[in-house]
């Protein structure tokens, strides 16, 4: 045993803890977050990701959470939640908080994403704007159209989304090919298409931090 593990233990913390830090996120984020561990030599952080599809049923995202902070924390010095409010009202900051346990600011990816500041600046703009990212543009029959059922009742299409007027595409990466797949996400609702490259926005300077 080195002398810091020695300190370390004696200290009661576990030394293969030390200095480790484990990103508990979405699943719709594992690919930026790889890129980004990747692209900065994070070799310290770790990633353990819940379903994407919970993206859909934002009730399954704090006791999902709170299992694997009790099932993850022996084994790490830090947790970090990467994650936003996503539509939990307040119930994921509350368990956070609870559990000691950092998270992203701000009401959504979507917001994060760009940017939350910069996002929330512009209010009532975009009231009538659905978003995608890349995550969503690949996914966007498994986790849009099939679960509303626009696979089978295509009619329904107007009823979900008349009240919208453009999709936004807020890119993390410059692809041509994502561009032309969400084109045509956009044209299968009937919607204006408008695409950001947004990059990682906020979600690096919240890993960077760690």
């Amino acid at each position: 045993m080195s002398l810091s593990d020695a300190v370390l233990t004696e200290a009661g913390l576990d030394p293969a803890r030390s200095g480790r830090v484990l990103v508990i996120a979405c699943g719709a984020l594992a690919h930026e977050i790889v890129a980004l561990k990747r692209a900065n030599g994070w070799e310290h952080i770790a990633l353990a990701c819940l379903p994407a599809i919970y993206h859909n049923h934002p009730e399954k995202i704090v006791p999902a959470v709170e299992e694997a902070v009790a099932k993850h924390r022996p084994h790490y010095e830090k947790l970090f939640l990467a994650y936003a409010d996503c539509g939990t009202g307040g119930l994921l900051q509350g368990a956070a908080a609870r559990l000691g346990v950092e998270m992203i600011e701000g009401p959504h990816c979507y917001a994060f994403l760009e940017g939350t500041a910069a996002f929330l600046a512009r209010g009532d703009d975009e009231m009538r704007a659905f978003y995608l990212t890349d995550f969503l543009v690949r996914q966007f029959d498994a986790f849009v159209w099939e679960p509303l059922g626009l696979d089978r009742h295509p009619e329904l299409r107007d009823m979900y989304f008349g009240q919208y007027e453009r999709l936004i595409y807020q890119a993390q990466t410059d692809d041509p090919g994502l561009d032309a797949l969400a084109r045509g996400h956009a044209r299968r609702l009937g919607l204006a298409y408008e695409r950001r490259l947004t990059g990682y926005g906020d979600l690096e300077t919240a890993l960077a931090r760690l």
